[in-house]
Protein backbone atom coordinates (compact mmCIF):
# COMPACT_ATOMS: atom_id res chain seq x y z
CA UNK A 1 0.00 0.00 0.00
CA UNK A 2 3.33 2.24 1.06
CA UNK A 3 4.23 1.94 -2.43
CA UNK A 4 0.90 2.26 -4.56
CA UNK A 5 0.48 5.76 -2.35
CA UNK A 6 3.60 6.82 -3.50
CA UNK A 7 3.09 5.99 -7.21
CA UNK A 8 -0.43 8.11 -7.28
CA UNK A 9 1.58 10.96 -5.55
CA UNK A 10 4.43 10.78 -8.66
CA UNK A 11 1.74 10.81 -11.18
CA UNK A 12 -0.53 13.72 -9.26
CA UNK A 13 2.72 15.63 -9.33
CA UNK A 14 3.35 15.01 -13.24
CA UNK A 15 -0.17 16.10 -14.51
CA UNK A 16 0.28 19.22 -12.51
CA UNK A 17 3.41 20.33 -14.33
CA UNK A 18 1.91 19.01 -17.15
CA UNK A 19 -1.47 21.66 -17.01
CA UNK A 20 1.20 24.41 -16.17
CA UNK A 21 3.32 23.75 -19.02
CA UNK A 22 0.09 23.86 -21.32
CA UNK A 23 -1.03 27.21 -19.84
CA UNK A 24 2.59 28.61 -20.11
CA UNK A 25 2.21 27.41 -24.04
CA UNK A 26 -0.82 29.34 -24.02
CA UNK A 27 0.28 31.91 -22.45
CA UNK A 28 2.73 32.72 -25.00
CA UNK A 29 0.32 31.82 -27.91
CA UNK A 30 -1.24 34.41 -26.92
CA UNK A 31 1.77 37.11 -26.06
CA UNK A 32 2.78 36.23 -29.50
CA UNK A 33 -0.27 36.71 -31.49
CA UNK A 34 -0.76 38.83 -34.38
CA UNK A 35 -4.21 38.99 -33.48
CA UNK A 36 -6.38 41.09 -30.65
CA UNK A 37 -6.82 38.76 -27.61
CA UNK A 38 -8.69 39.61 -24.55
CA UNK A 39 -10.74 37.87 -21.65
CA UNK A 40 -13.57 39.63 -19.44
CA UNK A 41 -16.35 38.30 -16.80
CA UNK A 42 -19.84 38.01 -17.45
CA UNK A 43 -19.80 41.17 -16.00
CA UNK A 44 -17.51 43.11 -18.81
CA UNK A 45 -14.46 42.91 -16.40
CA UNK A 46 -11.34 42.77 -18.65
CA UNK A 47 -9.13 39.66 -17.21
CA UNK A 48 -6.16 39.29 -19.97
CA UNK A 49 -5.42 42.19 -22.40
CA UNK A 50 -2.48 41.07 -25.03
CA UNK A 51 0.25 42.71 -26.70
CA UNK A 52 -1.60 43.15 -29.66
CA UNK A 53 -4.53 44.86 -27.57
CA UNK A 54 -2.09 47.39 -26.27
CA UNK A 55 -0.89 48.23 -30.31
CA UNK A 56 -4.42 48.33 -31.76
CA UNK A 57 -6.36 50.64 -28.89
CA UNK A 58 -3.27 52.10 -27.46
CA UNK A 59 -4.07 51.27 -23.63
CA UNK A 60 -1.38 48.82 -21.62
CA UNK A 61 -2.12 45.78 -19.81
CA UNK A 62 -2.22 47.93 -16.95
CA UNK A 63 -4.32 50.19 -17.70
CA UNK A 64 -6.78 47.98 -18.54
CA UNK A 65 -7.36 45.05 -16.24
CA UNK A 66 -10.13 45.51 -13.94
CA UNK A 67 -11.56 48.08 -16.26
CA UNK A 68 -15.35 47.58 -18.09
CA UNK A 69 -14.69 46.61 -21.59
CA UNK A 70 -16.79 49.71 -22.15
CA UNK A 71 -13.32 51.29 -22.62
CA UNK A 72 -13.24 50.58 -26.11
CA UNK A 73 -16.71 50.86 -27.26
CA UNK A 74 -18.28 53.90 -28.60
CA UNK A 75 -21.34 54.85 -26.65
CA UNK A 76 -23.82 54.36 -29.90
CA UNK A 77 -22.41 50.81 -30.14
CA UNK A 78 -22.92 49.39 -26.32
CA UNK A 79 -26.06 47.44 -26.80
CA UNK A 80 -23.88 45.08 -28.56
CA UNK A 81 -22.11 44.27 -25.56
CA UNK A 82 -25.26 42.68 -24.08
CA UNK A 83 -26.38 40.89 -27.05
CA UNK A 84 -22.34 39.04 -27.29
CA UNK A 85 -22.30 38.54 -23.19
CA UNK A 86 -26.15 37.00 -24.11
CA UNK A 87 -25.12 34.82 -26.63
CA UNK A 88 -21.80 33.50 -24.36
CA UNK A 89 -24.21 32.82 -21.26
CA UNK A 90 -26.06 30.67 -23.23
CA UNK A 91 -22.64 28.46 -24.28
CA UNK A 92 -22.94 30.14 -27.83
CA UNK A 93 -19.86 31.48 -29.58
CA UNK A 94 -19.99 34.85 -31.76
CA UNK A 95 -18.52 34.27 -34.99
CA UNK A 96 -16.67 36.74 -37.16
CA UNK A 97 -18.82 39.82 -35.54
CA UNK A 98 -17.95 43.22 -37.77
CA UNK A 99 -18.22 46.33 -35.32
CA UNK A 100 -16.56 49.53 -34.78
CA UNK A 101 -14.09 49.81 -31.63
CA UNK A 102 -12.38 53.52 -30.39
CA UNK A 103 -8.77 53.11 -29.53
CA UNK A 104 -7.29 55.63 -26.37
CA UNK A 105 -6.50 58.38 -29.03
CA UNK A 106 -10.55 58.27 -30.22
CA UNK A 107 -10.08 57.09 -33.71
CA UNK A 108 -12.72 54.38 -34.81
CA UNK A 109 -11.21 51.03 -35.42
CA UNK A 110 -13.42 48.85 -37.94
CA UNK A 111 -12.50 44.86 -36.69
CA UNK A 112 -13.63 41.34 -37.18
CA UNK A 113 -14.91 39.55 -33.43
CA UNK A 114 -14.92 35.93 -32.56
CA UNK A 115 -16.08 35.60 -29.01
CA UNK A 116 -15.78 32.14 -27.85
CA UNK A 117 -17.41 31.40 -23.61
CA UNK A 118 -14.57 30.20 -20.80
CA UNK A 119 -15.86 27.99 -18.30
CA UNK A 120 -14.57 26.59 -15.01
CA UNK A 121 -13.89 23.38 -14.02
CA UNK A 122 -17.44 22.43 -13.54
CA UNK A 123 -18.63 23.50 -17.03
CA UNK A 124 -20.06 26.82 -16.13
CA UNK A 125 -19.31 29.61 -18.34
CA UNK A 126 -17.67 32.33 -15.76
CA UNK A 127 -16.52 34.78 -18.84
CA UNK A 128 -15.66 35.39 -22.48
CA UNK A 129 -12.31 35.14 -24.46
CA UNK A 130 -12.32 37.61 -27.97
CA UNK A 131 -10.19 37.40 -30.79
CA UNK A 132 -10.54 41.01 -33.04
CA UNK A 133 -9.36 41.88 -36.15
CA UNK A 134 -8.16 44.76 -38.01
CA UNK A 135 -10.14 44.86 -41.21
CA UNK A 136 -9.41 48.74 -41.72
CA UNK A 137 -7.77 47.82 -44.96
CA UNK A 138 -10.28 45.49 -45.90
CA UNK A 139 -13.28 48.55 -45.64
CA UNK A 140 -10.85 50.74 -47.12
CA UNK A 141 -10.69 48.49 -50.20
CA UNK A 142 -14.03 47.89 -50.06
CA UNK A 143 -14.83 51.55 -50.00
CA UNK A 144 -12.60 52.00 -53.46
CA UNK A 145 -14.24 48.91 -55.08
CA UNK A 146 -17.33 50.72 -54.28
CA UNK A 147 -16.35 54.26 -55.43
CA UNK A 148 -14.85 52.24 -58.57
CA UNK A 149 -18.70 50.57 -59.24
CA UNK A 150 -20.38 53.78 -58.70
CA UNK A 151 -18.32 55.24 -61.45
CA UNK A 152 -18.49 52.58 -63.84
CA UNK A 153 -22.04 52.71 -63.51
CA UNK A 154 -22.58 56.41 -64.06
CA UNK A 155 -20.00 56.69 -66.75
CA UNK A 156 -21.27 57.64 -70.04
CA UNK A 157 -18.68 55.84 -71.97
CA UNK A 158 -19.24 51.52 -71.96
CA UNK A 159 -16.77 49.85 -69.54
CA UNK A 160 -16.39 46.10 -70.10
CA UNK A 161 -14.24 43.60 -68.42
CA UNK A 162 -13.76 40.04 -69.71
CA UNK A 163 -11.46 37.40 -69.21
CA UNK A 164 -8.06 36.88 -70.76
CA UNK A 165 -10.18 34.15 -72.78
CA UNK A 166 -12.52 36.99 -73.63
CA UNK A 167 -15.42 35.71 -71.51
CA UNK A 168 -17.25 38.86 -70.12
CA UNK A 169 -17.16 39.58 -66.55
CA UNK A 170 -18.75 42.71 -65.78
CA UNK A 171 -20.87 45.43 -68.68
CA UNK A 172 -21.91 48.37 -67.42
CA UNK A 173 -25.16 50.38 -68.16
CA UNK A 174 -23.72 52.71 -70.80
CA UNK A 175 -22.21 49.35 -72.94
CA UNK A 176 -26.02 48.08 -72.43
CA UNK A 177 -27.30 51.42 -74.04
CA UNK A 178 -24.54 51.40 -76.48
CA UNK A 179 -24.71 47.29 -77.87
CA UNK A 180 -28.54 46.57 -77.13
CA UNK A 181 -27.50 43.47 -74.68
CA UNK A 182 -28.37 43.70 -71.11
CA UNK A 183 -25.99 42.41 -68.71
CA UNK A 184 -27.41 39.18 -67.90
CA UNK A 185 -27.25 38.82 -71.96
CA UNK A 186 -23.45 39.79 -72.01
CA UNK A 187 -21.88 38.15 -68.63
CA UNK A 188 -20.52 35.01 -69.16
CA UNK A 189 -20.81 35.46 -72.71
CA UNK A 190 -17.70 35.86 -75.19
CA UNK A 191 -16.48 38.93 -76.69
CA UNK A 192 -17.27 38.16 -79.78
CA UNK A 193 -20.64 38.54 -79.47
CA UNK A 194 -20.04 42.29 -79.98
CA UNK A 195 -16.96 41.69 -83.01
CA UNK A 196 -18.05 41.32 -86.38
CA UNK A 197 -16.79 38.66 -87.95
CA UNK A 198 -13.81 40.32 -90.18
CA UNK A 199 -12.43 41.50 -87.12
CA UNK A 200 -12.34 38.66 -85.17
CA UNK A 201 -8.21 38.29 -85.48
CA UNK A 202 -8.18 41.88 -83.65
CA UNK A 203 -9.32 40.29 -80.05
CA UNK A 204 -6.13 37.98 -80.83
CA UNK A 205 -3.96 40.91 -80.70
CA UNK A 206 -5.37 42.53 -78.12
CA UNK A 207 -5.33 39.46 -75.50
CA UNK A 208 -1.89 39.01 -76.41
CA UNK A 209 -0.65 42.76 -75.46
CA UNK A 210 -2.75 42.31 -72.67
CA UNK A 211 -1.15 39.35 -71.37
CA UNK A 212 2.59 40.71 -71.84
CA UNK A 213 1.06 43.46 -69.64
CA UNK A 214 0.74 45.93 -71.92
CA UNK A 215 -1.90 48.90 -72.13
CA UNK A 216 -3.50 49.36 -75.49
CA UNK A 217 -4.69 53.37 -76.08
CA UNK A 218 -7.37 54.64 -78.65
CA UNK A 219 -7.08 51.51 -80.81
CA UNK A 220 -9.72 52.30 -83.41
CA UNK A 221 -12.39 49.92 -85.14
CA UNK A 222 -15.58 48.56 -85.56
CA UNK A 223 -17.86 46.61 -82.84
CA UNK A 224 -21.40 45.21 -83.66
CA UNK A 225 -24.81 45.95 -82.00
CA UNK A 226 -27.53 43.87 -81.40
CA UNK A 227 -29.38 44.70 -84.02
CA UNK A 228 -26.59 44.08 -86.46
CA UNK A 229 -25.67 47.80 -86.68
CA UNK A 230 -21.78 48.67 -86.89
CA UNK A 231 -20.37 51.57 -84.85
CA UNK A 232 -16.92 53.39 -85.24
CA UNK A 233 -15.12 53.08 -82.06
CA UNK A 234 -12.05 54.21 -80.10
CA UNK A 235 -11.11 51.36 -77.34
CA UNK A 236 -8.72 51.58 -74.63
CA UNK A 237 -7.87 48.33 -73.05
CA UNK A 238 -5.81 47.64 -69.60
CA UNK A 239 -4.67 44.67 -67.77
CA UNK A 240 -6.82 43.17 -64.89
CA UNK A 241 -4.82 42.14 -62.28
CA UNK A 242 -5.32 39.81 -58.86
CA UNK A 243 -3.87 40.47 -55.40
CA UNK A 244 -0.65 38.57 -56.37
CA UNK A 245 -0.13 41.02 -59.33
CA UNK A 246 -0.77 38.16 -61.74
CA UNK A 247 -2.41 39.00 -64.59
CA UNK A 248 -6.07 37.29 -65.01
CA UNK A 249 -8.15 39.64 -67.27
CA UNK A 250 -8.74 43.15 -69.58
CA UNK A 251 -11.05 46.27 -68.72
CA UNK A 252 -11.71 47.82 -71.95
CA UNK A 253 -13.20 51.61 -71.77
CA UNK A 254 -14.84 52.50 -75.20
CA UNK A 255 -16.00 55.50 -76.80
CA UNK A 256 -18.45 56.14 -80.05
CA UNK A 257 -16.26 57.92 -82.44
CA UNK A 258 -18.78 57.76 -85.40
CA UNK A 259 -19.66 61.53 -85.30
CA UNK A 260 -15.91 62.26 -85.46
CA UNK A 261 -15.36 60.05 -88.12
CA UNK A 262 -18.52 61.30 -90.05
CA UNK A 263 -17.46 64.82 -89.42
CA UNK A 264 -13.82 64.16 -91.05
CA UNK A 265 -15.52 62.45 -94.16
CA UNK A 266 -17.96 65.67 -94.48
CA UNK A 267 -14.68 67.50 -93.98
CA UNK A 268 -12.81 65.48 -96.66
CA UNK A 269 -15.68 65.72 -99.21
CA UNK A 270 -16.07 69.49 -98.38
CA UNK A 271 -12.48 69.78 -99.14
CA UNK A 272 -12.43 68.32 -102.24
CA UNK A 273 -15.07 70.40 -103.35
CA UNK A 274 -13.69 73.01 -102.54
CA UNK A 275 -10.26 72.08 -104.46
CA UNK A 276 -12.37 71.18 -107.43
CA UNK A 277 -13.98 74.94 -107.51
CA UNK A 278 -10.64 75.86 -106.28
CA UNK A 279 -9.17 74.69 -109.64
CA UNK A 280 -11.42 75.67 -111.71
CA UNK A 281 -11.10 79.36 -110.40
CA UNK A 282 -6.99 79.16 -111.16
CA UNK A 283 -7.96 77.77 -114.74
CA UNK A 284 -10.75 81.05 -114.95
CA UNK A 285 -8.28 83.06 -113.75
CA UNK A 286 -5.39 81.71 -116.19
CA UNK A 287 -7.35 81.53 -119.49
CA UNK A 288 -8.76 84.95 -118.89
CA UNK A 289 -5.53 87.05 -117.82
CA UNK A 290 -4.15 85.24 -121.09
CA UNK A 291 -7.27 86.29 -123.15
CA UNK A 292 -6.71 89.73 -121.73
CA UNK A 293 -3.00 90.03 -122.37
CA UNK A 294 -3.74 90.08 -126.31
CA UNK A 295 -5.92 93.14 -126.45
CA UNK A 296 -4.18 94.88 -123.88
CA UNK A 297 -1.25 94.65 -126.01
CA UNK A 298 -3.08 95.76 -129.00
CA UNK A 299 -4.24 98.84 -126.59
CA UNK A 300 -1.08 99.75 -125.47
CA UNK A 301 0.15 99.70 -129.19
CA UNK A 302 -2.45 102.11 -130.37
CA UNK A 303 -2.05 104.43 -127.91
CA UNK A 304 2.08 105.00 -128.26
CA UNK A 305 1.11 105.36 -132.25
CA UNK A 306 -2.00 108.00 -131.38
CA UNK A 307 0.81 109.52 -129.24
CA UNK A 308 3.16 110.25 -131.90
CA UNK A 309 0.20 111.49 -134.27
CA UNK A 310 -1.35 113.94 -132.13
CA UNK A 311 -0.16 117.20 -131.98
CA UNK A 312 -2.95 118.69 -129.61
CA UNK A 313 -1.01 118.65 -126.24
CA UNK A 314 -4.50 118.41 -123.97
CA UNK A 315 -5.35 115.36 -126.30
CA UNK A 316 -1.62 113.78 -125.89
CA UNK A 317 -2.25 113.95 -122.44
CA UNK A 318 -5.19 112.36 -121.88
CA UNK A 319 -3.68 109.57 -124.18
CA UNK A 320 -0.54 109.19 -122.20
CA UNK A 321 -2.62 108.87 -119.10
CA UNK A 322 -4.53 106.52 -120.69
CA UNK A 323 -1.23 104.34 -121.58
CA UNK A 324 -0.57 104.57 -117.71
CA UNK A 325 -3.45 103.13 -116.93
CA UNK A 326 -3.22 100.11 -119.79
CA UNK A 327 0.18 99.68 -118.19
CA UNK A 328 -1.21 99.57 -114.61
CA UNK A 329 -3.97 96.45 -115.82
CA UNK A 330 -1.38 95.15 -117.91
CA UNK A 331 0.58 94.76 -114.91
CA UNK A 332 -2.03 93.11 -112.69
CA UNK A 333 -2.92 90.36 -115.64
CA UNK A 334 0.44 89.63 -115.51
CA UNK A 335 -0.03 88.91 -111.49
CA UNK A 336 -3.25 87.04 -112.44
CA UNK A 337 -1.16 84.60 -114.62
CA UNK A 338 1.22 84.19 -112.88
CA UNK A 339 -0.65 83.09 -109.79
CA UNK A 340 -2.40 81.24 -111.76
CA UNK A 341 0.92 78.74 -113.15
CA UNK A 342 1.94 78.84 -109.32
CA UNK A 343 -1.41 76.97 -108.56
CA UNK A 344 -0.81 75.17 -111.67
CA UNK A 345 3.08 74.56 -110.42
CA UNK A 346 3.85 76.26 -113.70
CA UNK A 347 5.91 79.19 -112.94
CA UNK A 348 8.85 78.87 -114.67
CA UNK A 349 12.08 80.33 -113.39
CA UNK A 350 14.93 81.32 -116.03
CA UNK A 351 17.86 80.71 -113.50
CA UNK A 352 21.58 82.71 -114.33
CA UNK A 353 24.39 84.33 -112.83
CA UNK A 354 23.16 87.95 -112.41
CA UNK A 355 24.63 90.95 -110.51
CA UNK A 356 22.04 91.36 -107.63
CA UNK A 357 23.10 95.25 -106.82
CA UNK A 358 22.25 96.03 -110.92
CA UNK A 359 18.62 94.42 -110.91
CA UNK A 360 18.29 97.00 -107.58
CA UNK A 361 19.51 99.82 -109.12
CA UNK A 362 16.95 99.14 -112.49
CA UNK A 363 14.31 98.68 -110.12
CA UNK A 364 14.87 101.55 -108.13
CA UNK A 365 15.14 103.96 -111.21
CA UNK A 366 11.81 102.73 -112.81
CA UNK A 367 9.84 103.54 -109.43
CA UNK A 368 11.77 107.18 -109.07
CA UNK A 369 10.70 107.99 -112.74
CA UNK A 370 7.11 107.22 -111.83
CA UNK A 371 6.85 108.44 -108.62
CA UNK A 372 8.86 112.06 -108.37
CA UNK A 373 7.75 112.66 -105.26
CA UNK A 374 9.22 110.03 -103.64
CA UNK A 375 13.02 110.07 -102.66
CA UNK A 376 14.28 106.28 -102.95
CA UNK A 377 17.41 106.07 -101.47
CA UNK A 378 20.19 103.02 -101.76
CA UNK A 379 21.71 102.23 -98.41
CA UNK A 380 24.96 99.83 -99.25
CA UNK A 381 28.75 99.34 -99.88
CA UNK A 382 28.10 96.90 -102.24
CA UNK A 383 29.01 97.60 -105.84
CA UNK A 384 28.92 94.44 -107.33
CA UNK A 385 27.67 90.80 -106.14
CA UNK A 386 26.75 88.06 -108.07
CA UNK A 387 24.00 85.49 -107.48
CA UNK A 388 22.06 82.84 -109.23
CA UNK A 389 18.44 82.91 -109.72
CA UNK A 390 15.85 84.44 -112.17
CA UNK A 391 16.84 88.21 -112.62
CA UNK A 392 13.59 89.08 -113.86
CA UNK A 393 11.65 87.61 -111.16
CA UNK A 394 13.92 89.01 -108.53
CA UNK A 395 13.12 92.64 -110.11
CA UNK A 396 9.36 91.57 -109.87
CA UNK A 397 9.97 91.33 -106.18
CA UNK A 398 11.86 94.06 -105.37
CA UNK A 399 9.20 96.56 -107.46
CA UNK A 400 6.56 94.93 -105.33
CA UNK A 401 7.78 95.76 -102.13
CA UNK A 402 8.74 99.08 -103.64
CA UNK A 403 5.57 99.92 -105.09
CA UNK A 404 3.50 98.62 -101.63
CA UNK A 405 5.82 101.15 -99.55
CA UNK A 406 4.87 104.12 -101.65
CA UNK A 407 1.39 102.87 -101.47
CA UNK A 408 1.28 102.42 -97.77
CA UNK A 409 3.25 105.50 -97.04
CA UNK A 410 0.96 108.32 -97.90
CA UNK A 411 2.17 110.74 -96.40
CA UNK A 412 5.68 110.61 -96.14
CA UNK A 413 8.07 110.77 -99.15
CA UNK A 414 11.41 108.77 -98.15
CA UNK A 415 11.54 104.83 -98.68
CA UNK A 416 15.00 103.69 -97.45
CA UNK A 417 16.74 100.34 -99.46
CA UNK A 418 19.31 98.41 -98.01
CA UNK A 419 21.59 95.36 -99.74
CA UNK A 420 23.96 93.37 -97.56
CA UNK A 421 25.69 90.30 -97.34
CA UNK A 422 25.61 87.79 -94.64
CA UNK A 423 27.20 84.85 -94.49
CA UNK A 424 26.13 82.42 -97.33
CA UNK A 425 23.29 85.10 -98.27
CA UNK A 426 22.28 88.29 -99.31
CA UNK A 427 20.05 90.57 -97.86
CA UNK A 428 17.78 93.03 -99.00
CA UNK A 429 15.30 95.33 -97.14
CA UNK A 430 12.72 97.98 -98.30
CA UNK A 431 11.85 100.38 -95.55
CA UNK A 432 9.03 102.84 -95.07
CA UNK A 433 7.40 105.15 -92.77
CA UNK A 434 3.64 105.22 -93.13
CA UNK A 435 1.01 103.32 -91.84
CA UNK A 436 2.41 99.98 -90.05
CA UNK A 437 1.30 96.92 -89.90
CA UNK A 438 -0.54 95.28 -86.56
CA UNK A 439 1.73 92.64 -85.28
CA UNK A 440 -0.93 90.17 -85.03
CA UNK A 441 -1.21 90.68 -89.20
CA UNK A 442 2.38 90.20 -89.54
CA UNK A 443 1.91 85.98 -90.05
CA UNK A 444 -1.00 86.72 -92.85
CA UNK A 445 0.76 89.66 -95.19
CA UNK A 446 2.23 86.92 -97.42
CA UNK A 447 -1.20 85.31 -98.16
CA UNK A 448 -3.27 84.90 -101.24
CA UNK A 449 -5.40 87.95 -101.94
CA UNK A 450 -4.46 88.93 -98.00
CA UNK A 451 -5.30 92.95 -97.69
CA UNK A 452 -4.30 94.42 -94.30
CA UNK A 453 -5.79 97.38 -95.22
CA UNK A 454 -9.52 96.14 -95.38
CA UNK A 455 -10.49 99.34 -92.91
CA UNK A 456 -8.92 101.72 -95.41
CA UNK A 457 -10.62 101.41 -99.26
CA UNK A 458 -8.50 104.50 -100.40
CA UNK A 459 -5.53 102.45 -100.54
CA UNK A 460 -5.82 100.53 -103.45
CA UNK A 461 -4.47 96.53 -103.66
CA UNK A 462 -5.58 92.99 -104.30
CA UNK A 463 -3.31 91.22 -102.01
CA UNK A 464 -1.15 89.75 -104.91
CA UNK A 465 2.21 91.17 -104.83
CA UNK A 466 3.38 90.00 -101.35
CA UNK A 467 1.82 86.61 -102.50
CA UNK A 468 3.77 86.17 -105.55
CA UNK A 469 7.01 87.43 -103.79
CA UNK A 470 6.82 85.22 -101.35
CA UNK A 471 6.11 82.23 -103.93
CA UNK A 472 9.27 83.54 -106.31
CA UNK A 473 11.70 84.01 -103.22
CA UNK A 474 10.90 80.59 -101.65
CA UNK A 475 11.46 79.00 -104.86
CA UNK A 476 15.01 80.75 -104.67
CA UNK A 477 15.69 78.77 -101.40
CA UNK A 478 15.57 82.32 -99.60
CA UNK A 479 13.26 83.73 -97.29
CA UNK A 480 11.36 86.63 -96.73
CA UNK A 481 9.47 88.53 -93.94
CA UNK A 482 8.28 91.75 -92.34
CA UNK A 483 8.84 93.80 -89.74
CA UNK A 484 6.51 96.86 -88.45
CA UNK A 485 4.91 98.82 -85.88
CA UNK A 486 1.54 100.65 -86.47
CA UNK A 487 2.07 104.51 -86.96
CA UNK A 488 5.30 104.22 -86.97
CA UNK A 489 6.41 102.32 -90.71
CA UNK A 490 7.22 98.86 -92.28
CA UNK A 491 10.62 97.10 -93.38
CA UNK A 492 10.35 93.85 -95.56
CA UNK A 493 13.38 91.56 -96.04
CA UNK A 494 13.88 89.07 -97.95
CA UNK A 495 17.63 87.15 -98.39
CA UNK A 496 18.98 85.17 -101.40
CA UNK A 497 21.49 82.20 -101.00
CA UNK A 498 24.97 83.52 -102.60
Amino acid sequence: MHKDGLNQSRLLADSLSLSEQKQAVLAAIIAASDDTIISKTLQGIITSWNPAAERMFGYSESETIGKHISIIIPPERIDEEAYIIGQITQGKRVERFETIRVARDGSLIPISLSVSPIKDSNGNVVGASKIARDIRDRHTAYEKQSILAAIVASSDDPIISKTLQGIITSWNPAAERMFGYTEAEAIGKHISLIIPPDRLGEEEVIISNIAGGNKIDHFETKRRTKNGVDIALSVTVSPVTDWSGNIIGASKIIRDISERLNAQEEKARLYEQVKILNDKKDEFIGLASHELKTPLTSISGYLQILSGIITDEKARSFVDKTRQQVKKLGALVSDLLDISKIEAGKLALSVETFNIRQVLDDAIELLSNGNNKYQIQLNTNITSLKVIGDPNRIEQVIINLLTNAIRYSPGSNNILVYLTAEANEVKIGVQDFGVGIEPSKLGEIFSRFYRVDDANPNISGLGIGLYLSHEIVTRHNGRIWAESQPGVGSTFWFTLPL
